[in-house]
């Protein structure tokens, strides 16, 4: 089960919450929803902006570890508030194979609770670099959340809890 969350919720979703149901446009124009993938795991990477060197790291990082490993039934969607067109050119430069969704109009990261206000010029709000596993039930399974937008997930603790 997902909850229809309201937009002006600004507190960060945690563990064993229901996950905010969302439906965005994908990096090849498509919409994606969230609750589309009952009964599979959901892995939501938030991230900055495309074409910065960590959001690279992190987009990249977790493509090839979901790639080496051997995990069925298990999702990832990137989110960023970039548009469809960067998204696409990001995704094809760093070979990802995953989707990359714009939430250009910030109602995805204000209902996970990940926004960042005023990322390098005053005004300009992004998404939070954070990771949350959406478990099979819908409930919020892990998440991890950067206070500051230059550090990386810890990717060993996400890929246990995806393998455990």
């Amino acid at each position: 089960m997902f909850l229809a969350w309201s937009l002006s919720a600004q507190v960060m979703v945690g563990i064993g919450d229901t996950a905010p149901d969302f439906t965005l446009t994908a990096h090849d124009k498509s919409e994606v929803t969230l609750s589309s993938f009952q009964g599979s795991r959901v892995v939501l990477s938030f991230f900055p902006a495309a074409f910065t060197g960590v959001c690279k790291n992190q987009v990249c990082t977790i493509n090839d570890q979901l790639q080496s490993s051997d995990m069925e039934n298990c999702a990832v969607l990137g989110i960023s508030v970039d548009s469809p067109f960067s998204n696409n050119a990001f995704r094809d430069a760093n070979g990802i194979d995953y989707p990359l969704l714009s939430d250009v109009h910030r109602q995805v990261i204000s209902a996970y609770g990940v926004t960042y206000d005023d990322f390098v010029i005053g005004g300009y709000t992004v998404a939070q670099r954070s990771v949350f596993v959406v478990e099979s039930d819908g409930t919020i399974g892990y998440s991890w959340y950067a206070e500051n937008p230059g550090i990386e997930p810890d990717y060993d603790a996400l890929f246990a809890h995806l393998n455990s």
